[in-house]
């Protein structure tokens, strides 16, 4: 075995751990999901007004946006196998309460801890891609982790609805949270981090291979303080708020928009506003590919990134002012599938990126912070497009200011010019001594 390549050992490893945080992804989103599938039938039992279904909707995004930070550390400090199956468990045992609860209070509780307990689930991801794989190998690696909240999202339509029409809908969120518990205890008992495993001196070099060695010790609160005094640390998260601020807007309103912007039918609305999430998943392969594919022709590892991002986003803004103004809807569902690849190329470069640009021991942390920014544009996306669309009776306007996102993300994310070194925190003195 060289230095370039990994022993059948390592590979299965890689391959075992990818399969389950595609799984893992997709549940997550799946669970999200849930309270929007179910909407009018809760809304109907549960007697509630549009204004606290917005509640409930909405908090489940702000808990997730601001978990991000302690949870990106404790990633870091703990491991991926302890976080994510303690993240898992916590975010099924959530789900299992959605189909308990009696108040609008109780359902706004679990969903909060919903959103705690889902916070684990990318920094891990940019965690374990950075912890098994060599550098050259980690753009793919990345598109594959990522995909798995797109495909999730793509099939959580027909399956939580065939689940709440066959059983109800508080059975409908027992049934999930059964499985997530399921899986939390797959990859708990399956899943080793490197320090848990035998491995060769061969196989560390491997996973080292073309970076400066570094050793991963546990992250400090010193340490993951000074990342907010690195230009590299604000590219991403606010690069990242206008990717992720997109990718909701279409999440939250697709269905609305295809509905009351484009006067589709409720039946032709649930077949079309599933297409775009399979040129979702194939963009998230296809960025990770790329991305790779860039660096072994000589780009650096954080320009074989940003690169393909920021294109990727001038490109997105275009595909959204398209659908926008033109007339035809065929044409408009075309731009809307080119938006979800261009969107999920830069979302698998963004966290490709951070397994490139963070120090070992500061992976999860910093993919946490560039997860922060892009959920605090993914929690203001609904309720600024829903406030447009309420003033100006056209989602016209909302999907001008999704364009200029893009253009923002694109531009923000060049801020992003060198890795964050171990040396350069200790001279900036945020080490802690000893």
């Amino acid at each position: 075995m060289t230095n370039d390549a990994a022993s059948p050992k390592v590979r299965e490893i890689q391959r075992g751990a990818l399969a389950m945080l595609v799984l893992s992804g997709a549940i997550n989103t799946i669970d999200r999901a849930a309270l929007s599938v179910a909407n009018p039938l809760i809304r109907a039992e549960m007697h509630l007004s549009i204004a606290q279904m917005g509640l409930l909707l909405s908090a489940f995004l702000w808990a997730y946006a601001f978990a991000q930070l302690p949870t990106g550390a404790l990633v870091d400090r703990l491991g991926p196998r302890r976080l994510l199956g303690l993240g898992l468990a916590m975010w099924s045992g959530a789900q299992l309460l959605c189909g308990l609860v009696a108040t609008v209070g109780q359902f706004a509780a679990a969903r909060v801890l919903l959103g705690i307990g889902e916070a684990p689930n990318f920094p891990v991801g940019g965690r374990v891609v950075r912890d098994w794989f060599q550098v050259r190998e980690r753009g793919f690696a990345s598109g594959v982790f990522a995909s798995g909240s797109y495909i999730g999202t793509g099939v959580a339509a027909p399956v939580l609805t065939f689940l709440m029409l066959s059983f109800g809908w508080r059975w409908m969120f027992a049934i999930m949270g059964v499985l997530g518990l399921g899986v939390a205890v797959l990859w708990y008992v399956v899943y080793r981090d490197p320090d848990e495993v035998a491995l060769t001196e061969q196989e560390n070099r491997y996973r080292s291979a073309g970076e400066a060695s570094e050793k991963a010790s546990p992250v400090t609160f010193a340490e993951w303080r000074g990342l907010f005094r690195f230009r590299t640390t604000w590219g991403m998260i606010l690069g990242y708020f206008g990717v992720i601020y997109v990718n909701w807007l279409f999440n939250a309103w697709l269905p609305g928009y295809l509905e009351m912007g484009r006067h589709m039918s409720i039946a032709t609305t649930g077949l079309v506003a599933a297409i775009p999430y399979f040129f979702a998943v194939a963009g998230a392969l296809c960025g990770g590919w790329l991305a790779d594919a860039l660096m072994q022709r000589g780009l650096s590892r954080v320009s074989s990134r940003q690169l393909p991002l920021c294109v990727a986003m001038i490109v997105n803004a275009l595909f959204v002012f398209a659908v926008a103004t033109v007339d035809s809807n065929t044409i408009a569902v075309a731009c809307l599938c080119g938006s979800m690849f261009c969107g999920t190329v830069a979302t698998a470069c963004a966290w490709a990126l951070v397994s490139v640009v963070a120090p070992a021991n500061c992976t999860g942390s910093l993919g946490a912070m560039q997860n922060f920014g892009g959920y605090l544009g993914g929690a203001l996306a609904p309720t600024v497009t829903g406030f447009i669309v309420q003033e100006t009776g056209s989602f016209v306007p909302a999907l001008l200011v999704g364009a200029a996102m893009c253009v923002f993300a694109s531009v923000t994310f060049f801020a992003v010019r060198e890795p964050i070194k171990s040396e350069d925190l200790l001279r900036r003195g945020v080490r802690t001594a000893g």
